[in-house]
């Protein structure tokens, strides 16, 4: 009856943050029979972004090189990091069934974790200065803490029931056109999630166009770090949102896939065909979600589940 699990794909503020939202609060039965979701398990990697770009301003105030991004409005460094982003995923998606580990201090854990994804993106660790990078996991622990009590909570986690969502963004550059090469834009993260998700996954995208999605990334951002570390209201630099996400690679995928309506994906351990639906949200049904949930209109609920059943109906049906 249900998805197994969902990958959660679109351009910046397109609106795929508050279809998730959606499926945390929609009825448990409706959304089951109707959306084929069951109770929703979220794994996303922008709590990894924003502790990257956080590990960057912490080691250039201190004198260091930055890891990751030359300034907070500026793309990565190093483009492999796409790479390691996926890689985080993976190994929070593997993690979600194992009992927790011990996690210890905050901060030296996740740039711990930085340097075995990045080592897995074929990228050598941000800091390889000892006393710079001790003095980063210092100054980011906060912020990595709530990463780290995510990782460890209920765990092991027993999936029956459960529809794990897993959320990301991946692009290029504005003007390019695909197949991207990698480690750019979707095919080249796909293929480094474990074989066994993709198997049990479907892929819905989220369509807006890259006008929209700037647009709407400055209606949604919110200044200062309450924004920036929150999934619904963080704002992507422009710079960024041109340099990486002037356009992404879905539709071309889907439309290259060897059979209709899936993405091939080459992993690591063979092929996998994959399913993929759109959601269409030109004409923007989801930017509501945002807001006090008392403020939701039964109309605009009403409009937005109707096509999130047609497109995840399909979906099931393929699947």
């Amino acid at each position: 009856m249900t998805f197994d699990a969902l990958l959660l794909l679109a351009l910046p503020a397109s609106g795929k943050s508050e279809v998730r939202r959606y499926l945390d609060t929609a009825d448990p039965g409706m959304r089951a029979s109707d959306l084929h979701v069951a109770e929703p398990v979220h794994l996303d990697d922008y709590p990894y972004v924003h502790l990257m770009r956080r590990a960057s301003v912490e080691a250039a105030a201190l004198g260091g090189e930055p890891p990751f991004f030359a300034d907070p409005s500026s793309p990565f460094l190093d483009p492999r990091d796409w790479l390691t982003l996926t890689h985080l995923l993976a190994e929070d998606w593997e993690r979600l069934t194992r009992p927790a580990a011990r996690i210890g201090d905050p901060g030296t854990w996740i740039l711990d974790r930085f340097d075995a994804a990045r080592r897995a993106a074929g990228a050598p660790p941000p800091i390889s200065d000892p006393a710079l990078r001790s003095a980063v996991a210092r100054a980011i622990a906060a912020d990595a803490a709530d990463v780290a009590d995510d990782a460890v909570r209920g765990r092991p986690l027993d999936l029956a029931g459960k529809t794990v969502v897993v959320e990301f963004a991946r692009g290029g550059p504005d003007g390019a056109a695909p197949p991207l090469p990698a480690p750019l834009g979707y095919r080249a993260s796909l293929a480094c999630l474990p074989r066994p998700l993709l198997e049990r996954a479907v892929a819905l995208y989220v369509r807006a166009t890259p006008e929209q999605s700037r647009r709407r990334n400055r209606e949604r951002a919110h200044p200062g770090p309450e924004g920036d570390a929150s999934i619904l209201h963080h704002g992507v630099p422009d710079a960024v949102l041109r340099a990486d996400y002037g356009m992404d690679d879905f539709a071309w995928l889907v439309e290259h896939g060897r059979r209709p309506g899936t993405i091939t994906v080459r992993a690591a351990r063979g092929i996998v065909d994959l399913p993929a639906g759109v959601f269409d949200n030109h004409d923007d049904l989801t930017s509501f979600l945002r807001d006090d949930r008392g403020s939701w209109g039964d109309a605009d609920l009403e409009r937005l589940h109707d096509r999130l059943r047609t497109v995840l109906d399909d979906l099931y049906l393929r699947r």
